[in-house]
């Protein structure tokens, strides 16, 4: 079974994105972990969005990369730029990934305008984690 780590700066919104839409549709065939290089808390708006979508991370955790230290990793995703560059050296053999995506926690308007940028940054990702699995998980 593959380990997956997904990467992010504060481990709030894409990164936890993403760790439900892999988990999805790995359907059980990967281990996936998320972790930033800080620890924001999961932004209630990621919840919110991925509920609309049928996906529960209402109890995902914030994690920092340091505590998957002893965790051999076969994939590790990198889904913001700060994090491909903050991040720590893995001594691992996993295959890294990078896709920057934009981060809706910094999305500015009205109330309905903030939900319609995570909704489309949600999307993205659902797109791209979809793609992701077909091409490294599955079979």
């Amino acid at each position: 079974m593959k380990k997956m780590l997904v990467l992010c700066t504060g481990n709030s919104c894409r990164s936890q994105i993403a760790h439900g839409y892999l988990n999805h549709f790995a359907n059980g065939n990967a281990i996936v972990y998320s972790a930033g290089v800080e620890t924001h808390g999961v932004n209630p708006k990621a919840i919110a969005i991925m509920a609309e979508d049928g996906i529960d991370i209402s109890q995902h955790t914030s994690n920092h990369i340091d505590e998957y230290a002893q965790i051999d990793f076969d994939l590790v995703i990198t889904v913001c730029d700060s994090a491909k560059e903050r991040c720590p050296f893995f001594p691992s053999r996993a295959q890294k990934f990078h896709h920057n995506f934009p981060d809706p926690a910094k999305a500015t308007g009205t109330d309905e305008e903030i939900m319609q940028e995570f909704r489309s940054v949600r999307d993205q990702i659902k797109d791209y984690c979809r793609n992701f699995v077909t091409a490294h998980v599955s079979h």
